[in-house]
């Protein structure tokens, strides 16, 4: 399947293994969806614009331009010849792009094919449908079945916006449809808002179709055997509040339809540069697009190359520039159908290299805001408010820490230590200290034990009961909190700190010992009541392995490793808890369960194993974790093989419908980086700006391979195997 306007650009053969990608290098597999299939309709953005294409093969759903929402609404589902397209029971088959959606179905003597796009800086989606007729000359009907729920939800008629987004769904209103020339307007009763669609045709012979419904519009299409005509459809929502109080929100839907209608040839090309724009600026230093730059990677490991390019990918797709955020630009945790406004900070945590080198000034202003909030009490913030969103998440301080470390180490900008920043009580003081409290909270939750009390199922996994209290993994986190927190210390010339730190970080690294289960390669979890239970999660894996793996008993090392292995690596992912574990019957939510795992767990799990010693495991893993990447970005969850059927060998993104509720994309895909730049290359940075690399792994994986451009406090330095080296 491809664009008509598009072409692949393929590099040349002698130029070597590619370095800079392309839309054309994230084409997904071509996805096979019957009618209620195990599938997740992929996503589109322009980074303003968000919306998901439907198991229709015309439909979309969850058009939102914050604080323009028309919810989860779908609309634009085909009737062919008056029946609904979907009734002929055939398949839709459905490729993603960065850049577009481009669908096929042959059903009912015809071909019809869509290319569904965001145009750059519009509130809206653009859809181009061409029918083929295959039954000798005929009339063809075609129509759409519109649908509308917009409603500007902000609170209040005029700016600042007043009501945060807090719920998973984004909000909805019932509308009222009326029409104006080729245009159904869609309102609330409130007036808050409009939305417009259309569409039309230049098609010979075509002639519009008398609609039995006002939510029905369509043509008779004239068509000899093997003759195609072309159809636009179109869909843009605008506000009619503004800083003035009022705006003419239908002008403004009607400006969009002018302008896109005008070349929407030419909007589907600008959606292809803009986004091959924006992939090469973020590989390019010095670049107009991002406050930062990643590094090239040279390899002829294509997996590896894919799974950097996939990580990095799926960081810039919830970039969101919305002139109504508070905070500026911003990069949402969840998309197209969840959560959109929200960042959460443990998610944003797991990419927390990929934003240090790629947009730092974006992560300092974050980091500043987050200091203020109650991080004892929230999960995150949204951006239409910069409130604080949901109920506490035991990960804050340990997410908080790694994003202030990796900050400092690769911006240099250590004055930011020395910064005054109030938290939420109004306690005034430096970025140092507020540091220093995050390192020593886990005391405020200390039991007999010695090891702190992490709450419940909600401020852990959520879908794992006995994951709850005592967790290994973040005492774990706690001890690598110390030891940054003493490297701090030592910049500052606080030698007798930083030796209290140190010795802190060793008594709780011996208490973080006694929890583990030796010979079986997993660690237990305390009570309340005192006493403790085995529990088999590759969050301890892959937490513990990356945070003190030199700490360990002797031995421990190769059989958390074997227990990886064994019990949670498949192929072309992991299952996050064991199928062994009696916590596998409580739910099939495949974030945290048996049944699939979150998208940052291979990635850790596999920075986890060659920390622990044990490269071998990941290098014979990634081909299959590469077959993965061939459907968008990393899903919130993908199933485990034995769960669903594969997806061109690769493990499935999960489903969003009950009882799975699992969104397309999550930007936590940045950990897929940091396995190759830290876990691969074995990039480590000092707080004074020195490069090392003595850890790496690269003879498992690329004998050859090397990084250049890694931008580290305003140097560029190339990193391969025989070490690291300033340019």
């Amino acid at each position: 399947m491809s664009s008509t306007d598009t072409a692949p650009v393929a590099a040349s053969e002698s130029a070597g293994p590619p370095t800079l990608p392309t839309v054309d290098d994230f084409a997904s597999a071509v996805i096979v969806d019957h009618y209620d299939d195990m599938i997740n309709p992929p996503g589109l953005t322009n980074h303003l614009a968000v919306v998901q294409v439907d198991h229709d093969i015309t439909a979309v759903r969850s058009l939102n331009v914050p604080p323009v929402s028309t919810g989860d609404t779908i609309t634009g589902q085909l009737y062919l010849d008056g029946r609904l397209a979907r009734s002929y029971g055939e398949p839709v088959r459905c490729q993603w792009r960065p850049d577009r959606v481009l669908r096929e179905l042959s059903a009912g003597g015809c071909t019809v094919q869509t290319d569904t796009f965001c145009p750059p800086s519009e509130a809206a989606v653009l859809q181009r449908i061409r029918v083929t007729n295959h039954q000798g000359r005929r009339d063809v009907e075609v129509a759409l079945s519109l649908d509308s729920a917009v409603v500007h939800a902000g609170g209040g008629w005029t700016e600042p916006i007043t009501k945060a987004w807090s719920s998973p769904l984004a909000p909805s209103a019932g509308n009222i449809l009326t029409r104006d020339g080729v245009l159904l307007l869609g309102t609330p009763a409130d007036g808050s808002a409009v939305s417009a669609q259309w569409l039309v045709t230049d098609a010979a012979g075509a002639s519009p179709l008398t609609a039995e419904v006002p939510s029905m519009t369509g043509y008779r299409l004239q068509l000899e055997q093997g003759e195609t005509a072309e159809l636009w459809y179109g869909y843009a929502i605008a506000t009619n509040r503004d800083s003035a109080g009022q705006s003419d929100g239908k002008a403004l839907v009607r400006a969009t339809f002018e302008r896109l209608m005008t070349d929407p040839a030419g909007a589907s090309r600008a959606s292809t540069d803009t986004w091959n724009r924006e992939l090469a600026a973020m590989f390019t230093p010095d670049n107009d697009e991002f406050s930062g730059s990643l590094p090239v990677l040279h390899t002829t490991n294509a997996a590896l190359r894919t799974l950097y390019w996939w990580g990095a990918m799926g960081v810039l797709w919830f970039r969101r520039d919305n002139p109504a955020s508070v905070l500026g630009r911003s990069y949402d945790t969840l998309m197209p159908r969840h959560w959109q406004t929200t960042t959460f900070i443990w998610d944003y945590s797991l990419s927390s290299q990929v934003h240090a080198l790629l947009d730092p000034a974006v992560m300092r202003r974050h980091l500043e805001h987050w200091v203020g909030l109650d991080i004892n009490k929230h999960f995150g913030t949204e951006w239409l408010t910069g409130g604080p969103v949901g109920y506490w998440y035991s990960v804050n301080h340990y997410a908080m820490t790694r994003l202030v470390n990796d900050y400092l180490r690769y911006t240099g900008d250590l004055g930011f230590l020395d910064a005054e920043l109030a938290a939420a009580d109004g306690d005034r003081k430096a970025l140092a200290a507020h540091l220093d409290d995050w390192a020593h909270a886990w005391q405020q939750r200390r039991g007999p034990s010695g090891l702190a009390d992490y709450g419940g199922i909600d401020n852990l996994l959520e879908c794992v009961p006995s994951y709850v209290h005592e967790v290994a993994s973040l005492q774990g986190a706690n001890v690598w909190c110390l030891r940054r927190d003493a490297d701090v210390a030592e910049y500052q010339a606080r030698p007798a700190d930083a030796a209290r730190l140190r010795a802190e970080a060793d008594a709780l690294a011996a208490l973080v010992r006694g929890r583990y289960v030796a010979g079986e390669g997993i660690f237990t979890v305390g009570r309340p009541d005192g006493t403790v239970r085995p529990v088999r999660h590759c969050y301890d894996f892959a937490t513990i392995g990356t945070t003190m793996p030199e700490d360990l008993p002797t031995g421990a090392a190769a059989e958390m490793v074997g227990f990886f292995v064994r019990e949670l690596r498949t192929p072309s992912w992991m299952r996050a808890l064991s199928p062994r574990d009696p916590d596998a019957a409580y739910s099939v939510r495949a974030d945290h369960q048996w049944n699939g795992a979150y998208p940052a767990w291979p990635a850790d799990s596999a920075r986890a194993a060659i920390a622990l010693g044990h490269p071998e495991t990941v290098a014979e893993w990634i081909d299959g974790l590469a077959r993965t990447t061939r459907q968008g970005p990393p899903g919130q969850a993908h199933f485990v093989e034995e769960a669903a059927p594969t997806v061109s060998g690769g493990a499935r993104k999960t489903p969003p419908q009950p009882p799975y509720l699992i969104d397309w994309a999550c930007s936590s895909a940045g950990a897929w980086c940091e396995l190759v730049l830290t876990g691969v290359f074995g990039i480590e940075v000092d707080l004074d700006g020195t490069v090392g690399n003595s850890k790496n792994v690269l003879a498992a994986f690329d004998p050859g391979a090397k990084v250049e451009n890694l931008v580290v406090q305003g140097k560029t330095w190339t990193v391969d195997a025989t070490g690291a080296r300033r340019n």
